[in-house]
């Protein structure tokens, strides 16, 4: 059984439906980001970045347990583990990990400043909040012209769409109105839709309603305890 050390943000939302859609036995370890959990000795030594998710899988290379850190490293370890949603090919593989790695260096990192400066950042800073809305917006176009001529960002289910996904759940948040991206919503709907992605997101879904951090949370999280040496 896979040890999953998780938060439901949307890094650990897409482990959580990776696991789900390939039946894999999982356990949850909840990762309090809120509380610190990310910086305790024994969670450094399986993640030395001090984020979430990670995952240990007791049979990994050899047999022998493996601990993989980084969400987008994890999609790619339980899909060629269980020969699911990242096609063997070249031409269809490598269009998977192109979309996959648009979410990692793009879609998180940009979304994210959105979601922080429009609503977590302790001052209203009108510069970020129209440079990251801005950018957001500029993705959401990039997949909407993607999704005008396929199903699914690299064309069948993959890895891909299961990365991008939960960090459209808050466009919101964002300043992004999904109805005007036709075919964004189409494929959010989609996927949204489907069984095991639902079971996905309701992983510690009772930590994730919404409510102000605390200054003692923020600074666990934006403060200085995150740039601390270790």
């Amino acid at each position: 059984m896979i040890d999953l050390y998780t938060w439901p943000t949307p890094n650990g939302h897409k482990i959580h439906i990776m696991l789900e859609e390939t039946g894999l036995p999982y356990r949850v370890i909840p990762v309090n980001i809120r509380e610190g959990d990310q910086f305790k000795p024994n969670y450094l030594k399986i993640n030395p970045n001090n984020k979430m998710p990670t995952i240990v899988d007791p049979d990994g290379p050899g047999g022998k347990p493996f601990p993989v850190f980084e969400s987008g490293a994890i999609l790619i370890y339980l899909a060629e583990k269980t020969g699911r949603f990242l096609p063997a090919e070249p031409i269809p593989r490598y269009t998977v990990l192109q979309w996959l790695f648009f979410q990692v260096a793009h879609i998180g990192p940009m979304l994210g400043q959105a979601h922080h400066f429009r609503g977590a950042a302790p001052e209203k800073i009108p510069y970020a909040i129209d440079r990251y809305t801005n950018e957001a917006n500029r993705l959401y176009g990039v997949l909407d012209r993607r999704l005008k001529d396929v199903a699914y960002v690299a064309g069948e289910y993959s890895i891909a769409d299961i990365a991008i996904f939960p960090w459209l759940r808050s466009h919101v948040n964002q300043g992004v109105d999904l109805a005007a991206y036709a075919n964004v919503k189409r494929w959010f709907d989609a996927i949204n839709a489907r069984p095991a992605v639902q079971r996905g997101v309701q992983v510690l879904a009772e930590h994730a309603k919404p409510r102000q951090i605390t200054e003692k949370e923020r600074e666990i999280m934006y403060g200085s305890q995150q740039y601390g040496r270790r």
